[in-house]
């Protein structure tokens, strides 16, 4: 019995598969305003640079490994990419910061997320990730400083934090709130084994239940 008790607080100190599962599914790629969907279901929104790891977070908080396909192309992303997670919509934007873009390809991108932030009601809150072993890139704070003013809930994901020393790690954080004060949280994640996954879901279901606006405040 005692080894039994001892292994389950084993699963639940040491899995992050312990938030309860909710069926999750690809539901579509839009990439025109017009294909932006009618359903009406609040919507959060990830978005970051290349390569930052948006796909293996998006398989973190599914329970999936394969939901949101992982590419070693950056910049493969080239549209708004919708999975429905129960009450919900995750939206995986384009990453941005890939040199080897087209100019083409970045003005339709950029169209693309400005009408997004810019009309959608169903939009709840914006996630933006950024890689816990550089600090304060340029395109990272440009976009940081644009959210600062919107008056739009916002949230910063430090990725990747299981290959930076925990002093680096802390000093990123403490640098990210003390320069982006407006971000409401900031959350420090590893998708491989589950860090900050559970905390981070919890947040986006606050978000999701939230009225429109309220979560802004």
């Amino acid at each position: 019995m005692k080894l039994f008790i001892v292994f389950i607080f084993f699963i639940f100190h040491n899995s992050y598969f312990i938030f309860s599962p909710v069926p999750v599914k690809f539901t579509k790629s839009v990439f025109s305003p017009e294909e932006f969907p009618s359903d009406g279901l609040p919507e959060i929104a990830l978005i970051g640079r290349s390569n930052v790891g948006k796909s293996s977070l998006i398989n973190a908080l599914a329970e999936r490994k394969e939901l949101a396909r992982t590419s070693s192309t950056p910049g493969k992303t080239q549209c708004l990419n919708y999975y429905l997670f129960n009450n919900f919509n995750l939206v995986d934007m384009p990453g941005y910061g890939y040199a080897r873009a087209s100019k083409t390809s970045r003005f339709q991108w950029i169209g693309l997320i400005e009408r997004y932030f810019e009309s959608r009601r169903e939009l709840r809150a914006i996630g933006i990730l950024v890689d816990a072993r550089h600090i304060g890139l340029e395109n990272d704070v440009i976009l940081m400083k644009w959210l600062s003013e919107q008056g739009q809930t916002w949230f910063i994901v430090m990725t990747k934090i299981d290959k930076v020393k925990q002093q680096d790690i802390a000093a990123h954080e403490k640098y990210l709130k003390q320069e982006f004060p407006e971000a409401q949280m900031v959350f420090k994640t590893c998708s491989k084994d589950g860090k900050g996954i559970r905390a981070l879901f919890a947040f986006i279901k606050e978000c999701v239940a939230a009225p429109i606006g309220a979560t802004s405040d």
